[in-house]
């Protein structure tokens, strides 16, 4: 039975995680942990997300803990995941990060880190949006030049983050099919008189209302018709589920960097 720690265990993801950890047949939640200072460290995190309890309190900090499990769930904010994956490669565990929002230079250091342990990084755990990631890959290099290329994405009020990771992953995939460099195509923003569209843009555009969980549309744009594709998140199980899979496909992998196509054989 592989032996799983999670991260921000209070949060909205955590709490799922540890729902789907609940019902699990290869992999069982070990410890759970919070960021010091936080409400639910030292209660039982089976009654901090709504479960009978589980005997096990939630730590202040992950170093109180990480010997406890052989692979580390995250999905907490930038600066705390590098902190927690610095102790965690450090130990040797294995890690599943779902934070999002990591500049550049910490993903650089994620990468770095990846040397020394197993690390499953990804913006969207869903089997359904990684399944979108390559589908919409195909799409574009069949349609090519004569499409214009836009993504939509809706999330609720409170995300802090945008465009989201995985509206970013998108545009990352499609404008690699293309033979275009994302860094100069991309545009963010449309107001006043911007003039006509270009070819080669790829739009990403940005919705934050309610209690939207996750939408994602790609629009492949022609002459006399239109391509959507389209995924909508109803709960945020879908995104657990895929973080749980991919815990328990990466404790038994060689140390390396890997996303959710890896875990989903996709590659």
């Amino acid at each position: 039975m592989i032996k799983a720690i999670v991260a921000g265990a209070a949060g909205r993801m955590g709490g799922r995680i540890i729902h789907m950890l609940e019902g699990a047949q290869d992999i069982t939640l070990a410890a759970a942990c919070e960021q010091a200072g936080h409400p639910a460290v030292g209660q039982d995190v089976g009654e901090v997300v709504g479960l009978p309890k589980k005997n096990i309190v939630v730590a202040g900090e992950l170093a109180q803990v990480l010997d406890q499990g052989e692979v580390l769930i995250d999905f907490t904010n930038p600066e705390a995941t590098l902190n927690n994956l610095r102790q965690a490669a450090a130990a040797g565990k294995a890690v599943v990060i779902g934070t999002t929002g990591l500049s550049a230079a910490q993903q650089a250091e994620v990468k770095a880190l990846a040397a020394q342990t197993r690390i499953v990084l990804a913006p969207n755990m869903s089997v359904g949006v990684n399944l979108m990631f390559k589908v919409v890959a195909d799409i574009a290099r069949v349609l090519s030049a004569g499409y214009d290329v836009e993504i939509v994405e809706a999330h609720h009020r409170l995300k802090k983050d945008a465009p989201s990771g995985t509206a970013v992953k998108l545009a990352q995939v499609i404008a690699q099919a293309l033979e275009r460099n994302l860094d100069e195509v991309a545009v963010y923003e449309r107001k006043g008189m911007i003039g006509q569209r270009t070819d080669a843009e790829i739009g990403i555009q940005t919705v934050r209302a309610g209690d939207i969980v996750g939408e994602h549309t790609v629009i492949f744009g022609g002459i006399g018709e239109r391509l959507e594709i389209i995924h909508r998140a109803h709960n945020r199980d879908n995104f657990a589920r895929g973080a749980v899979r991919a815990a328990c496909w990466i404790v038994a992998q060689p140390p390396g960097l890997y996303d959710m196509q890896d875990v989903l054989g996709l590659k």
